[in-house]
């Protein structure tokens, strides 16, 4: 069953080196993830599972020390989920899951064994659903990082440019995160979401997925929208 998950943003711009100069204006994001990744530790699960989504090429799963890489936004720098198996994976790990493997190397994970799961930011609601009891049934206590960025139209020189509608959806996503509301995450609207290039929408229903029944209580610890796309950080245990 799930006992604990930890939300974050997957943005490259998380990873210092990516950002370069502009690292500090994510300072307090970091701390978030860390202190969420925390209590996935503290909650001393038997299987971590990182869900995020990805391209066609990246949907599916992805095994322990399967390898990721940042060369694609200009830094020779490289990841693995977890430590490496021998032989290792060969398939690259799709962005998100890669970001997820650079804050759990950077918070030296060692608290159980990893999988990473690549999904389409179009999976159905229901498809979510049925994803996340399945990933909750895979061991008797699972932990989730699920990675996942709001709206990306919240300001004029945001990447979807402004939409009026991205503010009041990223506090309803804000509000389900930090009250681990099941039911409000499952009613999200895919079509929406995808409008406003909100890439979290399919991972957090996986979760809502996985929490039924769970009786999970959430906190919020990060909420912000820096060049315009919102990024939130939200623990469930």
């Amino acid at each position: 069953m799930l006992v604990a998950a930890a939300v974050c943003p997957c943005p490259p711009l998380l990873v210092p080196e990516v950002a370069a100069g502009a690292a500090p204006e994510l300072d307090a994001a970091r701390t978030a993830c860390s202190d969420a990744l925390g209590l996935l530790a503290a909650a001393r699960p038997d299987l971590l599972v990182v869900v995020g989504a990805a391209e066609q090429d990246g949907h599916g799963t992805f095994p322990q020390g399967a390898p990721g890489t940042f060369r694609g936004f200009g830094v020779d720098l490289g990841v693995h989920l977890g430590p490496t198996a021998q032989p290792a994976p060969e398939r690259e790990l799709p962005t998100s899951l890669a970001v997820g493997a650079w804050l759990l190397e950077r918070t030296g994970w060692a608290d159980a064994p990893i999988e990473g799961l690549g999904v389409a930011e179009s999976l159905e609601p229901e498809r979510c659903a049925e994803t996340g009891r399945e990933l909750a049934g895979r061991a008797g206590r699972v932990a989730l990082l699920v990675m996942g960025d709001a709206s990306a139209c919240r300001t004029l020189k945001a990447p979807g440019y402004l939409d009026e509608r991205a503010a009041p959806f990223d506090a309803d996503v804000a509000r389900a995160l930090g009250a681990a509301d099941v039911a409000a995450l499952r009613a999200l609207d895919p079509g929406l979401a995808l409008e406003l290039k909100a890439a979290g929408r399919a991972p957090w229903q996986i979760l809502a997925g996985a929490a039924e029944n769970a009786n999970l209580t959430g906190d919020l610890l990060y909420e912000d929208a820096p060049y315009g796309v919102g990024y939130l950080v939200a623990t469930w245990s």
